[in-house]
């Protein structure tokens, strides 16, 4: 794309545009949150430009501040902000609904067939361009986010507080709008978000939704439609819920997972504790080991990380045979779509209904202020999750055993593919999973 082109405002994408590039993106949305949100900006702020970065950034932090996944409902809010109500359900829906299907049937095989040399080899490729994919996001968005010296204090504090601490993360977000919000108060300058009017136009190029571009009339708040839209959104749970009455376990399934998507705060790391209490001891659809192992499915497959979710009611529905001995692999997908609508469908509602709330604040310093002070330290926690995911690909026997230096000059690798020489993020998985896989068979 030449400089001229760069200046030229693109053409605004049809709904049918929108639904292919949502619809790719639910296949290659790799890497966990920060994979997958900073594969959106690339995608959206950079290259196709329907959104500017400081449009983009607004949404991000309205949803880092939600209960659920954060990179899914980043997508609904966008969704949404371009081709309305349908344009939200369908961004959502086409983020998840892959990652259902490639999950169902990895458990599938994993149930039926045990562990396949194939599918190790493949996973321990991923694994380390999934650790150099999470540190090249908390790099490229610290380095936009992060426009000060006071905001990147914010993010090495909050780093601290949740790697050496144990802070919870609500306790950070809460911390850091607060301090935000005080910060637009005397020292505004620190807490505005891009370079003022324009700045998107001189960074990527003038964007369909722009700084400047007027509020949609369908994203203007209006009393009637919060409340129409909160009365729709129960009436549709109330009759999920019917609808499974008769099943005990799928029932089980919906009401534990509906309380799940309403303590998401901090993305699906925070959750799995109260998801293991749940599942594997309370109800007991499935073993300590399974869980574990639906971890590393879900690091390793499209998609949030909370999709995990949808295996822990693939085992449940398989384990407690609902439909009978004959029917285990129907009963399996139908726990797994159970857990993914309940734990999900919150999420459509926190955007649809309250994001003209939300469209209201983005040029408003006071409102704005404290989003920019939850997205710094939203960075730190990012390279907390860099190191988690660091420790246990490297580490997988613990401190105690060995270090895989296979594993770590892949991640070294991989993150130079990312950062020095710009290569595609899924060219990158691709080409670790086939070394990966090249790997296991020849040790």
């Amino acid at each position: 794309m030449s400089e001229t082109d760069d200046l030229v405002c693109p053409a605004s994408p049809t709904f049918w545009e929108a639904f292919v590039y949502w619809l790719k993106l639910g296949f290659l949305s790799f890497g966990g949150p920060a994979g997958q949100i900073s594969m959106m900006h690339q995608d959206l702020v950079e290259n196709r430009r329907w959104i500017s970065e400081r449009r983009f950034l607004h949404a991000l932090n309205y949803a880092m501040v939600l209960p659920g996944p954060e990179a899914q409902q980043l997508a609904i809010y966008i969704g949404w902000l371009m081709h309305r109500t349908w344009g939200g359900i369908v961004a959502g829906t086409l983020f998840l609904l892959p990652s259902l299907f490639i999950l169902s049937a990895l458990t599938y095989v994993y149930l039926a067939f045990g562990k396949l040399q194939l599918v190790q080899g493949v996973f321990a490729g991923i694994k380390p361009a999934v650790v150099a994919i999470v540190v090249f996001a908390a790099w490229r968005i610290g380095s936009r986010a992060l426009k000060n010296k006071l905001l990147w204090a914010m993010a090495a504090v909050s780093f601290i507080a949740i790697f050496a601490l144990d802070v919870p993360f609500p306790a950070i977000v809460l911390a850091a709008g607060v301090l935000g919000f005080i910060g637009s108060k005397v020292a505004p300058d620190k807490f505005k978000v891009g370079g003022g009017h324009g700045a998107s136009s001189t960074q990527y190029g003038p964007a369909v939704i722009d700084d400047d571009t007027p509020t949609p009339e369908h994203a203007k708040f209006k009393l009637s439609r919060l409340i129409f839209m909160t009365a729709a959104f129960l009436a549709i749970w109330a009759a999920a819920m019917w609808l499974l009455m008769g099943r005990p376990v799928l029932l089980d399934m919906g009401e534990f997972f509906t309380k799940a998507a309403l303590v998401t705060f901090g993305g699906a790391y925070a959750v799995l504790p109260y998801v293991y209490q749940g599942g594997v001891e309370h109800y007991q659809w499935l073993t300590g080991p399974q869980m574990i192992d639906g971890l590393a499915l879900g690091e390793t497959t499209p998609g949030p990380l909370i999709m995990v979710v949808a295996f822990v009611g693939f085992i449940g529905g398989w384990s407690k045979e609902i439909f009978g001995p004959e029917s285990l692999l129907l009963a399996g997908f139908a726990g797994a779509c159970v857990a993914t609508f309940f734990t999900f469908l919150p999420g459509y509602l926190f955007i649809l209904a309250g994001g003209p709330l939300v469209e209201a604040t983005h040029g408003d310093l006071k409102f704005t202020a404290p989003l920019t002070g939850i997205t710094a330290a939203v960075v730190g926690v990012i390279l907390n999750l860099a190191l988690f995911f660091g420790y246990h690909v490297l580490w997988p026997k613990g401190f105690d055993g060995p270090f895989e230096w296979f594993f770590a000059l892949m991640s070294v690798a991989a993150f130079l593919a990312l950062w020095k020489y710009k290569q595609d993020i899924m060219r990158v998985i691709g080409a670790c999973a086939l070394v990966g896989l090249i790997h296991s068979y020849a040790i």
